[in-house]
């Protein structure tokens, strides 16, 4: 009875310590996204971009070619099942490899997938959409910047992409495209629940020196900063 008693202490210890750890997490998450940087732009915003979400994951939206550069000269047309050419834009965001190619539905994530994700134990993959248009509306939102921020996002980017021996990107062959003109890519880096698929953008847009969050890991505190 003693160590019945014990046991149950201890997992009742546990559950009020998670149920803490989770309330703090939201908490700052809310706060340190509410804190803005990179407020005041003073160059020039002469390029556009979009920010679009699904309600959980943001991407980047950039023109396909620019004078900058060409996406599709990696990320090729050959990788959608589609193999259409005649697109205007493309969308690309970071994320756990484990959630992009094997959950169909968030009502049922598997408990190995769910976390590894939690816990950074697994691989990243990047996915791309080509898109023929953009609608600006509450999940897509219009920003302009700077030709040396465009270039840094560019960078970024691009350095988020895996690459063999010969330096080029890692396409992931998958039938588990979401779509016809979408496909997937090796990822660098970990995500974990302080480094998450919308943290990674947010990063990005701190790096080029564009308005973002001090630190979030949802995509809430991103669009709280560019409105429509």
């Amino acid at each position: 009875m003693k160590y019945i008693k014990l046991l149950i202490k201890i997992i009742l210890i546990s559950i009020s310590t998670l149920g803490i750890c989770v309330i703090i997490y939201f908490l700052a998450a809310r706060g340190l996204s509410n804190i803005t940087v990179n407020e005041i732009q003073e160059e020039p915003q002469e390029f556009t971009m979009y920010l679009t979400t699904n309600g959980m994951h943001t991407d980047f939206v950039f023109p396909v070619k620019s004078d900058l550069i060409d996406w599709s000269k990696e990320l090729k047309f050959e990788h959608t099942k589609e193999q259409r050419r005649n697109f205007a834009y493309i969308a690309l965001g970071w994320g756990d490899k484990g959630f992009f190619l094997d959950v169909e539905d968030w009502d049922n994530v598997k408990p190995g997938i769910a976390i590894n994700a939690v816990f950074g134990l697994g691989t990243t993959a990047i996915h791309s959409t080509y898109l023929s248009n953009i609608e600006l509306d509450e999940n897509t939102r219009e920003v302009k910047l700077s030709k040396q921020q465009y270039q840094i996002l560019i960078d970024y980017i691009v350095s988020s992409f895996k690459r063999d021996t010969d330096n080029n990107i890692i396409n992931i062959k998958t039938d588990k495209a979401y779509g016809l003109n979408d496909s997937f890519y090796e990822g660098e880096g970990k995500y974990s629940f302080l480094y998450t698929c919308n943290t990674w953008a947010n990063s990005g847009l701190k790096k080029a020196k564009m308005k973002a969050c001090l630190w979030t890991p949802f995509q809430e505190g991103i669009f709280r900063k560019y409105n429509l």
